[in-house]
């Protein structure tokens, strides 16, 4: 049978609740999720897609038939989320001896805005083997972060370290193109521990990948996001970090429409998280 498996708690600093934990909280009301944009982590025309995601999950992982970790998420962004407040409204689809399949709405003034299906499991002890490399990269420490005037409020939440792919961006289309690729430390502006809420936001803060190849920035949006989660609880506090090194690339741009795909490693080598997105751009 499943098991249940503790909820995780907010990380706190002088006894206030992280801006994380505040923007992605889920509160029931009379038997109704209901969360709040937060306007800490707003991008273009709506809230970061990394946070709506993760206030999905959290209200997932809140339902008290809820049992195992996170395996795989897909979130679906129909439209932006306004200001406000949102409703959020889950159903266990399937539960199985080893799974449950869940499906959660986002809707707001009665329409859906975003939904998500996510796979909880219990990881049991088994063979395992990694192929996957962590790309090199100098510590952490021996980086400078890029500096936090971001262009959207929530880019001023993470600190991002680029190790390669340094976003530079101008006023036109640059020649030659650039590499989509990019390789970057990654952690929250204000230190918190990595668990999957937050692994899960953060494979959405890897820059469109059209900037990097353009050099200019051009309206863009996620409009699909599947994630893989590679740890359970046990193994992210065993990993106990609040950085984590991204790689993100891209493979075509086209109608609209690009890929992007990237990775999430822990300082020590272990792959935590991988993701692919289908991002809409304007150019």
């Amino acid at each position: 049978m499943l098991e249940k498996t503790p909820e995780a708690t907010a990380n706190k600093t002088s006894n206030a609740i992280h801006p994380f934990d505040r923007a992605t909280q889920a509160v029931n009301m009379d038997g109704r999720w209901r969360g709040t944009a937060s306007e800490d982590y707003f991008a273009f025309v709506g809230p970061f897609g990394g946070t709506t995601a993760a206030t999905m999950l959290r209200a997932i992982m809140a339902q008290p038939e809820c049992t195992g970790d996170p395996l795989s998420v897909t979130v679906n962004l129909c439209a932006p989320v306004a200001r406000g407040t949102f409703d959020l409204t889950a159903r266990l689809m399937k539960a199985t001896r080893s799974t449950q399949h869940w499906m959660i709405e986002l809707s707001q003034g009665g329409e859906v805005a975003a939904f998500m299906t996510a796979v909880f499991a219990v990881r049991r002890p088994s063979w395992s083997h990694q192929p996957a490399q962590m790309p090199p990269a100098p510590p952490f420490d021996a980086i400078e972060p890029l500096p936090d005037s971001g262009i959207s409020p929530w880019v001023r939440q993470y600190r991002f370290r680029f190790v390669e792919g340094t976003p530079g961006y101008g006023k036109g289309l640059r020649e030659p193109l650039g590499s989509p690729y990019s390789r970057m430390w990654l952690s929250d502006a204000l230190p918190r521990r990595i668990d999957f809420l937050s692994l899960l936001s953060m494979c959405d803060t890897f820059f469109a990948r059209i900037f990097h190849v353009r050099g200019e920035i051009v309206p863009i949006g996620t409009v699909t996001m599947t994630t893989m989660f590679h740890a359970d609880a046990a193994d992210l506090a065993a990993e106990d970090t609040t950085v984590v090194l991204g790689a993100a690339d891209a493979r075509s741009f086209h109608k609209s429409f690009s890929d992007q795909t990237g990775e999430l490693w822990s300082p020590g080598g272990r792959l935590l998280a991988t993701t692919s997105q289908t991002v809409y751009f304007k150019a």
